[in-house]
């Protein structure tokens, strides 16, 4: 049975979709953590900021977040393996600001990065983060669901998460 037949309370049409401004009015009083997504890459690494990073499941360790069909970074995902979710923390809006930027080489100075085994980027400073293994890819919309296992997990002494509400960048207060 599928879930809309599931859910039915009658066998009325359904309505038209929501407009994408009031979606988008919706979420904008939803604070959501930041992240940004790193992925290997010749002759650069690929990255993005996501603000849909979540944890799914504790057995096996699983992740998800989701990218636009349309972004830069989506082949590297589509035709990837791996990839790193760092979680950023107070005073590294700059970082969110950057990987979120179109049109520019995200991984140029001032960008910092250190290259895993695996060829992983993991960004300097940032202290909190998941090495994945990318294991599902899920049409959905305009958009694709990726989850991945968490394959490594290190965590740092900052625990103040950017998040982003309203249009804007914040952090908790003390």
């Amino acid at each position: 049975m599928s879930l809309t037949r599931m859910f039915a309370v009658d066998s009325a049409p359904p309505e038209p979709a929501v407009a994408p401004e009031r979606f988008k009015a919706v979420f904008r009083g939803h604070p959501a953590g930041v992240a940004v997504i790193t992925l290997p890459g010749r002759p650069r690494p690929a990255g993005f900021t996501a603000t849909s990073l979540v944890s799914l499941s504790l057995s096996p360790p699983l992740v998800s977040f989701a990218i636009a069909a349309a972004a830069s970074s989506w082949p590297f995902v589509r035709d990837g393996s791996t990839a790193v979710a760092h979680l950023l923390t107070a005073g590294q809006e700059d970082v969110a600001r950057r990987f979120v930027t179109s049109g520019i080489d995200r991984f140029a100075a001032p960008t910092r990065y250190r290259l895993l085994p695996g060829g992983e980027p993991v960004l300097a400073g940032v202290d909190t983060w998941l090495l994945l293994s990318l294991e599902s890819l899920i049409p959905a919309g305009d958009h694709r669901l990726a989850i991945a296992r968490v394959r490594h997990a290190a965590i740092g002494d900052d625990h103040r998460p950017l998040l982003y509400h309203d249009g804007t960048y914040r952090t908790l207060g003390a």
